[in-house]
């Protein structure tokens, strides 16, 4: 069960370790694909995708995030930001429990005990604004993870930047995300030595732009540069001899421009003047491709709204509140909710 845990994961992140780390943080996150490391809306969670996003709005911000993964999995995220002139802060907690599961041996007989598995990540951000157009920043990120009795711990960093035309409606954001690797892997042998992996490094440049005389905003953001090949591999259960089954593995063969493609998320924002409130409405192309459903016995694609997410946001008076829907497994939509508040609103 802890292999099948660990395999699910990787093959919707591309086969790394803590492949959890890609989840979003909140709902506005969610509905713009996963990921956006350009739009600085004075979120504290999008600190996440891009420490530099932190801005003045961030400070004495709580946010407390939610989701649904399906059956008994759920995650959330819980953050804090805070201030100091132009160094910006934040620090918070995310984590995926994928629920209980039921013992059984290598017969399949169940024995009635069972166990837990989750993911943790603590997240702690510095950013500093050069001045009007750019900000830095960089994250610090220990990950833990506890599939029964195995254990892993990681410590990774993020960096990067921020630069905004506020007169040209334009934002660009870049960042480094994951730098690190395990210092305590899962498996250990008779030495007490593990196999130590790289985390999940991801490199991403994004883009928004908001029409000047129109409530309507575009983003795209690229992700991981630093490996070209998004390609995955499909499991198949073939016959080796009469009486012997075994498994075996084929690699999707992916166009260029497919595979082009896959680097990209598309994202369209409804945000008024009066900031009242968004509608957003994204597209990952990746994450559409390696979750299409197919028909084995007909050899066709069912219908599915896997890559597309959309969500909704209301802000009242310090508060904001949020709530997006996407499909991150084949089986089920992952409903994300997420709650704001901006401190300063109720201290004065």
């Amino acid at each position: 069960m802890i292999v099948l845990i660990s395999s699910q994961l990787a093959a919707q992140a591309g086969g790394s370790v803590f492949s959890f780390l890609s989840l979003p943080a909140s709902a506005r996150l969610n509905a713009l694909g996963g990921s956006n490391v350009s739009l600085s809306e004075g979120e504290v969670a999008s600190a996440m995708c891009n420490p530099a996003l932190l801005s003045d709005s961030t400070g004495k911000q709580v946010e407390l995030c939610y989701g649904y993964y399906g059956s008994s999995q759920h995650f959330g995220s819980a953050l804090y930001g805070h201030n100091w002139g132009a160094n910006y802060f934040a620090g918070g907690i995310q984590y995926l429990n994928y629920g209980k599961f039921v013992y059984a041996d290598e017969y399949g007989t169940l024995d009635g005990a069972t166990f837990t598995a989750q993911d943790i990540l603590i997240n702690l951000t510095y950013a500093r604004q050069l001045n009007e157009m750019f900000t830095v920043g960089v994250s610090l990120k220990p990950v833990i993870s506890a599939y029964e009795i195995y254990t892993s711990f990681a410590l990774g960093a993020d960096v990067g930047g921020h630069f905004v035309l506020p007169e040209k409606g334009l934002e660009v954001g870049l960042t480094l995300q994951n730098i690190g690797w395990q210092l305590k892997g899962f498996y250990t042998d008779e030495n007490g030595d593990s196999d130590l992996e790289m985390l999940p490094l991801n490199l991403q440049l994004g883009i928004s732009y908001k029409l000047p005389h129109a409530p309507i905003r575009f983003s795209l953001t690229t992700h991981n540069w630093q490996r070209w090949n998004l390609s995955y591999q499909v499991a198949n259960i073939g016959t080796k001899r009469s009486d012997q089954k075994v498994q075996y593995y084929t690699t999707t063969n992916v166009p260029w421009y497919d595979m082009l493609f896959r680097h990209t998320i598309w994202a369209v924002d409804i945000v008024p003047k009066s900031n009242k409130f968004w509608i957003t409405l994204s597209y990952n192309h990746r994450r559409r491709q390696e979750l299409n459903l197919v028909d084995t016995g007909a050899n066709v694609e069912q219908k599915s709204l896997a890559g597309f997410a959309i969500g909704a946001g209301l802000n009242i008076k310090g508060v904001h509140l949020g709530v997006a829907a996407s499909q991150y497994t084949r089986s089920n939509y992952t409903f994300q909710f997420s709650l704001s508040l901006d401190v300063n609103q109720f201290i004065k």
